[in-house]
């Protein structure tokens, strides 16, 4: 028996943040800024900046001199037709560097976070994300080529900053 229950309570472990305590938010999602980022405004008026955990989405242009990478536009396009406006819980595990909840966000009982790999939209996160679910759907939506699995070899939002901040 233990040999069954001691995988499974470390792979809880691991997915909780060593023992942390999610906290969720509830609002709505007023604000887009890529394909991976939202603002929520909870009831309180309080806004929460909020990164889509276990994903990483193509990079959006800032200005001229920082075009967008393939897909940023539509990318933040989709995540905005599927919560921009609407009523939104985010379970939010820890706080990143900048200051952002990592948050895995759910509008009417949908996991966004899932919606944006399987349409393509977004990587699942090799660095960060353990959820085998988020790999099964980026691996259907490679084979269906959705999104950016169009192109022939798409560059992983990590490899494209790591490119632009070596020149």
């Amino acid at each position: 028996m233990w040999a069954k229950v001691l995988p499974i309570a470390a792979l809880l472990l691991a997915s909780a943040g060593a023992g942390a305590t999610p906290i969720t938010l509830k609002g709505r999602i007023v604000s887009v800024h890529d394909g991976d980022t939202v603002t929520l405004l909870d009831r309180n008026w309080k806004s929460h900046r909020i990164r889509l955990s276990g994903i990483d989405a193509p990079e959006i242009g800032h200005g001229r001199d920082q075009p967008s990478q393939p897909f940023g536009q539509a990318s933040k396009q989709s995540l905005a037709e599927l919560a921009f406006g609407k009523e939104a819980d985010a379970v939010c595990e820890q706080t990143d560097r900048y200051g952002r909840q990592l948050c895995t966000l759910y509008v009417d009982g949908r996991n966004i976070n899932i919606e944006q790999i399987r349409r393509g939209m977004a990587w699942a996160y090799e660095q960060y994300s353990i959820a085998p679910t988020y790999h099964l759907e980026q691996a259907e939506a490679r084979a269906y080529r959705r999104g950016l699995w169009r192109d022939d070899n798409p560059l992983p939002p990590w490899t494209y900053r790591r490119l632009k901040v070596s020149h």
